[in-house]
């Protein structure tokens, strides 16, 4: 399963659930050595490739960066010429031009106002001025007619000078009035710009003050929303510090639980070899985890998928494969051992565990791998370390690379021996059942006839 998890590099994330700790971080460091082996001839390949690109001509364009005395690409920052200026200089320029822009727009407006109103009251002024001079005309006019009806001719001589002597004056008085209405015009627009730029001015003064303000406000939300962002960042670099330290931690205790284990796997092999050369005993079956990567591994057996896809091939499996080898049966009495149960799931097992003693485990069959389980309890946490069933023997998957030959020596040998380096587990206190007929019942009925403890 190793082996396959390694060539696929997937692993079923319900599968991943059911590891320790220990045992992901040295799945991991196995996967990241395969992926490091991969990438190197990967860039292998891709360099072959390139020197037979650059052995075929290249295409003509080209890009020319502009160098720098340093002979490197000509790069200009803002601000470190003698000549440019500060940020602060030009976020003061950019205040002041928009403030007179804006100072300039209300005075135009303002003056456009003002010009408006005034020109209208000049010209009811005019209108009226006209209005009054014909009204003496006609007024005039008809004197003159009268005058001409009841007087002799001499006198309407006269009276007819009289009247363009005094439609004389009137005209002058209007012409003169209306000079006064252009000149009074004059003045009004002269006053009202001298106005207008006092205002423009003062205006721009305020405008140029309230975006300072207000930029200053902006600054001190920026600088206190800063600090804030410092802290809080700060904050989570500790914590990000403190859980890269305890990942490191987690690594290295997991490389130096996957050295340690081969290195125990290298001196049994050893020790195997050597004791099968005295003759007592033929030598024990390779270890596949041992071998090169070219030493093939005869089987006549047809491969099983990578995981169980349900129950009742899991109960098939535990039948045909392992109940002939004895698999759950305690070696010294020939009846189940006291430790060994069916097909149960994580949550089972730890009501299993409740209660019990630190120290205390029991092993179940499982539904997500070809193999089992180890639930073991410890000091205020459980553990559950998956354990590999192959043609090879029973080992635990990344945690110990030792493979035993039967599950129970495999238990056996943690009663002295620690499952991890880090964790320094050990097999204490067996838990059994505590219900009739017993949860493995399904995977011996057709086998055993043998009764509970209870």
């Amino acid at each position: 399963m190793l082996q396959q998890i390694l060539e696929q590099m997937y692993i079923d994330p319900e599968l991943i659930e059911e590891l320790s700790e220990d045992q992901k971080q040295i799945l991991f460091y196995k996967m990241r050595q395969e992926q490091v082996k991969r990438w190197k001839q990967f860039e292998e390949k891709m360099e072959e490739e390139d020197k037979k690109k650059k052995s075929k001509p290249q295409g003509k364009k080209k890009v020319d960066f502009l160098k720098g005395r340093d002979g490197g690409d000509w790069v200009w920052v803002m601000g470190e010429h003698p000549n440019d200026k500060s940020i602060e200089e030009i976020l003061e320029e950019e205040a002041k031009k928009t403030a007179q822009k804006l100072a300039e727009a209300e005075a135009q407006l303002l003056r456009e106002k003002e010009e408006a109103e005034l020109h209208r009251k000049l010209e009811e002024e005019r209108l009226r001025v006209i209005k009054e001079n014909e009204e003496r005309e006609k007024e005039l006019k008809r004197q003159q007619e009268e005058a001409a009806l009841y007087q002799s001719q001499k006198e309407a001589k006269l009276a007819m000078e009289k009247m363009e002597l005094e439609k004389k004056r009137l005209e002058e008085d209007e012409k003169k009035r209306l000079l006064e209405l252009a000149e009074q015009e004059k003045k009004a627009r002269r006053k009202s710009r001298e106005m207008t730029e006092l205002i423009k001015e003062k205006r721009s003064s305020e405008i140029y003050l309230s975006l300072k303000e207000h930029r200053e406000k902006m600054k001190k939300v920026a600088e206190e929303s800063a600090k804030e962002v410092e802290s809080t960042w700060q904050e989570q670099e500790k914590k990000s510090k403190e859980a890269d330290i305890q990942k490191r931690e987690v690594a290295a205790n997991a490389r130096t639980e996957y050295r340690e284990s081969v290195r125990r796997s290298m001196n049994l092999m050893q020790a195997a070899q050597a004791f099968a050369q005295g003759g007592n005993k033929p030598p024990l079956p390779p270890k596949k985890h041992l071998l090169g990567p070219n030493v093939p591994i005869s089987s006549s057996k047809k491969p099983k998928p990578l995981r169980p896809k349900n129950r009742e091939m899991v109960v098939s499996w535990f039948k045909k494969e392992e109940a002939p080898k004895g698999t759950g049966l305690d070696p010294t009495t020939g009846k189940v051992a006291n430790w060994f149960h069916g097909i149960i799931n994580r949550t089972e097992a730890e009501k299993f565990l409740e209660g019990k003693p630190n120290g205390s485990y029991l092993v179940r069959v499982s539904e997500r791998v070809w193999g089992y389980t180890l639930s073991l309890k410890e000091t205020n946490r459980l553990k559950h370390f998956l354990i590999d069933a192959s043609d090879l023997g029973y080992q635990f998957i990344g945690a110990d690379q030792t493979v035993h030959d039967s599950l129970a020596s495999l238990i056996q040998f943690h009663k002295d021996n620690p499952i991890t380096i880090s964790g320094k587990e050990r097999l204490i206190h067996p838990c059994g059942q505590t219900s009739d007929p017993p949860d493995y019942w399904e995977l011996f009925h057709n086998t055993t006839t043998e009764a509970t403890a209870l």
